[in-house]
């Protein structure tokens, strides 16, 4: 949907130690100093940007300074500031320094044409869903973490295989040995959840999807359920080995066999800034080399 709120108090941040974040960084600050707004950077950047005026912060504070927080980097950049400052409910905008760049949607070369409009209220305002990952031990909780991508159970090791069960609302579906299981929003299904055979699924889709990786029988297909279940993989006893659970192929928690996973919606979503002509598809040609239209 279009907004019209006006930004004033904007956050900056960018992925560490990327010199070509950094550099964008610097630009943007310099662009977006003005007597009528207030530039926060996260405290790690304070030896490397040097505009006049801007204030530093704890970067988890970003969320409550800003009423919007810019990220220069990779998708991976974005994820990992969405998943941080999700509670804040602070929207945020990617400023692409990375690869594929499925979720940052600005290049640098564009900031003096792109930024200016959507800092006067010419935007769009996107809501996605996020995963939450708990892991219980003998039913006490050891660890948890959220995901916008996916949350993927694996071996940890080469050439090894996991067994486990898998159940949806308490309700049992199948035991399966596979290198893992990939549970997936529609944000994340043009992640590895697609690597893995899954399919597309639009933004505003209410489901997420389970993508079996290399299961051992070959009928097990992914399955796309809505985002309202609940989740529950048991490593099974038997496994040899510890595999391993990731967020969003950042939080990395060790499992034993017998841990419970439980993964279902976190209850706060991620606000994402697009600008005015944001096209989904027209990213999805640009980055999957699809045919053009004839």
């Amino acid at each position: 949907m279009s907004n019209s709120k006006i930004f004033n108090n904007i956050g900056v941040t960018g992925k560490p130690g990327s010199q070509a974040a950094l550099e964008t960084m610097r630009l943007l600050c310099d662009q977006l100093a003005s007597p009528a707004r207030t530039i926060y950077v996260p405290q790690r950047h304070q030896d490397e940007i040097h505009t006049p005026g801007i204030k530093l912060v704890k970067f988890e504070e970003l969320g409550q300074c800003c009423d919007l927080v810019i990220v220069v980097g990779g998708d991976g950049s974005l994820l990992k500031t969405a998943r941080e400052l999700v509670d804040s409910q602070v929207p945020l905008l990617g400023i692409n320094r990375g690869h594929l760049g499925f979720l940052t949607d600005i290049r640098p070369t564009e900031l003096e044409s792109r930024i200016p409009p959507i800092l006067e209220g010419h935007y769009t305002l996107e809501k996605r869903f996020l995963l939450k990952a708990e892991i219980y031990r003998q039913d006490e909780k050891i660890g948890e973490s959220c995901a916008l991508n996916d949350v993927v159970l694996y071996p940890g090791e080469i050439a090894r295989m996991i067994a486990f069960e898998l159940y949806m609302d308490n309700q049992f579906v199948y035991s399966q040995r596979s290198d893992g299981l990939i549970v997936s929003t529609p944000t994340g299904s043009t992640a590895y959840a697609l690597s893995g055979g899954g399919p597309i699924m639009a933004p505003e889709t209410d489901s997420m999807v389970l993508v079996p990786m290399f299961p051992h029988t070959l009928t097990s297909r992914p399955i796309a359920v809505n985002r309202q279940r609940i989740i529950d993989i048991v490593v099974s006893e038997t496994n040899p080995h510890h595999p391993q659970l990731s967020c969003d192929g950042q939080v990395i928690i060790s499992l034993m066999p017998g841990d419970r996973i439980r993964i279902e919606q976190y209850p706060i979503k991620i606000q994402l800034v697009h600008p005015l002509d944001y096209d989904y598809f027209e990213v999805l040609r640009s980055k999957l080399n699809w045919g053009q239209k004839l």
